[in-house]
């Protein structure tokens, strides 16, 4: 019998190539600024602080004594609460159109993995949702990132610029609208774009309309639902976490008129059990929340996003498009490194006792070097916390280019 050791096993391609959360991946210096006594004001994390609705709270009062599983696809209750949500915004979608899942998230793998084949690609427009890197690792796609600017407001380009990435193994177009990380909110007529692009090549669109409810200024978000003749090639994705302010429940849903997308989706939900039974019993509760709620939060974002916007607009050097929907805005600072900025905010600075924590683009890119003077910002703390925000930022940066020397402001390109 031999005793030579084996090689020691080594984890998968997938594995290594898994990237770091940039929103996440700094926390461990965040920790140790405030054991440090810094009070560190968190613009880097999609976390409202809007109390979750109390007709929602009050309905774990009423689980079973017994935490049993639900329905693969989501309770009965749940899925029909959908139908109904949707219902109101002019959509018919019945019960084998809907499926409950874990967030968000498993949402989006679930119709990756539904859509797409390993090696197969997805085109999106750049910057993007973060995990989105992570979503296509996962299911072993590829993405091929289309570049929007910050002076049309992270707007579309035009369809030449699609059609420039496209090859024989691109199977989805990924749509978030409106957009995390940008804050843009598509008209009509870019989703209606999107639709034909999608419908000329016979691509799925997966449309990401978690923050459907947040835009400002009078706009509306166009849903991918209300494309014509899209039953066979739209799937949305769609959340409770930020709509009511309930994150931490992981509840999503899954929504799609094509059979066998659906189907597929059932079958995987099946494998992973259940979607978590608690989250689906508070969500019934969202029925009972009045228009006057979402009015309420959106125009406190609106308020939010008023503050940042005039309050950073006014730091020399610093460039963003007013954010039109979310809670996410991209900036481009005059900094050369926002990977080094961000980290030293919380490693060596301070400023009467407190710091900011951002997250820097360039993890919201797959072109690698773009992003690099960028940061993601999340509007989601109160207004008296954000005008500190915005001081404490505007002090950074200048005593950052006086300590690292290097840094200048960008010019529109």
């Amino acid at each position: 019998m031999s005793t030579t050791a084996a090689a020691a096993p080594r984890v998968s391609e997938r594995a290594r190539k898994m990237p770091a959360s940039p929103i996440r991946r700094l926390m461990p210096l965040a920790d140790a600024a405030k054991a440090r006594g810094v009070h560190v004001y968190h613009l880097n994390i999609g976390q409202p602080d809007i109390e979750t609705p109390a007709c929602m709270r009050e309905k774990l009062a009423k689980a079973e004594r017994v935490l049993a599983y639900s329905p693969s696809g989501g309770t009965p209750e749940y899925v029909a609460s959908l139908s109904t949500y949707y219902a109101k915004l002019g959509f018919t979608l019945g019960p084998d159109q809907l499926l409950a899942t874990t967030g968000g998230s498993e949402a989006l793998l679930f119709a990756l993995f539904a859509c797409t084949e390993a090696g197969d690609e997805a085109i999106l427009v750049e910057p993007f949702y973060t995990n989105y890197n992570s979503f296509a690792g996962l299911a072993g796609v590829t993405l091929r990132p289309v570049k929007a600017r910050g002076e049309d407001g992270f707007h579309l380009p035009p369809d030449a610029a699609f059609e420039a990435v496209l090859t024989p193994r691109t199977r989805v177009f990924l749509l978030c609208n409106p957009s995390n990380p940008t804050g843009t909110v598509y008209t009509r007529e870019e989703v209606e774009r999107v639709g034909a692009f999608c419908r000329r090549h016979g691509l799925f669109l997966i449309s990401d309309e978690v923050y459907r409810e947040f835009v400002y200024d009078g706009r509306v978000a166009t849903s991918a639902l209300s494309l014509p003749d899209s039953d066979d090639f739209v799937i949305v994705v769609d959340s409770l976490s930020k709509r009511y302010s309930a994150c931490g429940i992981r509840l999503g849903c899954l929504a799609t008129r094509n059979p066998d997308v659906h189907s597929a989706a059932l079958r995987m939900a099946q494998g992973r059990l259940s979607p978590p039974g608690l989250a689906q019993l508070v969500a019934l509760g969202a029925s009972e929340v009045g228009p006057e709620y979402v009015a309420g939060v959106q125009a406190e974002y609106q308020k939010r996003r008023d503050v940042l916007f005039e309050g950073l607009g006014r730091i020399p050097g610093v460039f963003l498009a007013k954010p039109e929907g979310a809670f996410y805005f991209v900036a481009r600072l005059p900094v050369a490194d926002t990977d080094d900025f961000a980290a030293w905010l919380l490693s060596d600075f301070s400023h009467e006792g407190a710091t900011v924590m951002v997250a820097p683009a360039s993890g919201f890119y797959a072109t690698p070097g773009l992003g690099k003077d960028e940061v993601r910002i999340a509007y989601v703390l109160n207004v008296d916390d954000l005008r500190a925000s915005v001081k404490l930022l505007e002090v950074a940066l200048q005593r950052y280019r006086e300590q690292r020397g290097r840094g200048q402001a960008q010019p529109p390109v």
